[in-house]
């Protein structure tokens, strides 16, 4: 059997660093679908436009050159803890796909790039394959799903202080989705040490903060240098 990418998605992530914990967590993300040119049939969409969510097939590209390992650290719980590949969504799987469900904003069929899946809550980085779209229905919700290890997590808020000076240099558009971004906590469990300074990419700049107990300070906003990728969210200064 051979899986066939069908779209990519372009998102304001250029690296994983930031990216939400799961999907549909952060609504105010903005995302497109853009399809291959073998899949840009319209009539493939046909119906689409009644449901107002789709779950998305995709692969963590990242992880395509890499082994499987039955036991992984998920970083939520520090860094430290072992649990089985299969109790985690962890990229490091037998086949490393991953399963999100967005809510859909609309669907453009005739664009210069075909067909366009409009959608919110994403979590995933740019260009990041698609390996198939279906809709999302009432019965796939239950609401009486226990959350296994995830529900011992805490789940926390962090206070932003981004000033105004920085925050003048981000499109008015794309101002409530990075601030939720950053109000997650975009830094890995295992990491609080408070002089660290990160560098999360999102769209075209790169936020640096800092984070002081509950408090995430913005410090510097630069436009987003390609190349500086693999400095994302490691300690700069």
């Amino acid at each position: 059997m051979e899986i066939k990418t069908i779209a990519r998605i372009r998102s304001d992530f250029p690296t994983k660093f930031g990216i939400p914990h799961q999907s549909g967590r952060i609504d105010s993300l903005r995302a497109d679908i853009i399809f291959e040119q073998e899949y840009r049939q319209a009539e493939a969409f046909r119906g689409l436009e009644e449901f107002s969510h789709i779950w998305i097939l995709w692969g963590f590209s990242e992880a395509f050159e890499r082994e499987w390992s039955p036991t992984v650290r998920p970083p939520r719980l520090g860094g430290n803890t072992r649990m089985g590949v299969f109790a985690t969504r962890s990229p490091f799987r037998p086949n490393p796909l991953g399963l999100s469900s967005v809510r859909l904003l609309g669907v453009e069929l005739h664009t210069q790039a075909g067909p366009v899946l409009h959608v919110a809550g994403a979590d995933l980085m740019d260009n990041t394959p698609i390996f198939d779209i279906k809709p999302y229905i009432a019965p796939d919700c239950h609401p009486d799903a226990a959350g296994g290890f995830t529900e011992r997590i805490q789940d926390h808020k962090l206070e932003v202080v981004f000033p105004e000076e920085l925050m003048s240099r981000i499109p008015q558009e794309k101002r409530a989705a990075l601030l939720e971004v950053l109000s997650n906590d975009p830094r890995p469990g295992y990491q609080k040490d408070p002089e660290r300074i990160y560098g999360m990419p999102f769209g075209e700049w790169d936020i640096r903060f800092t984070v002081e107990r509950e408090k995430l300070i913005v410090s510097e906003v630069e436009a987003f240098q390609k190349n500086s990728c693999k400095k994302a969210g490691k300690y700069i200064k």
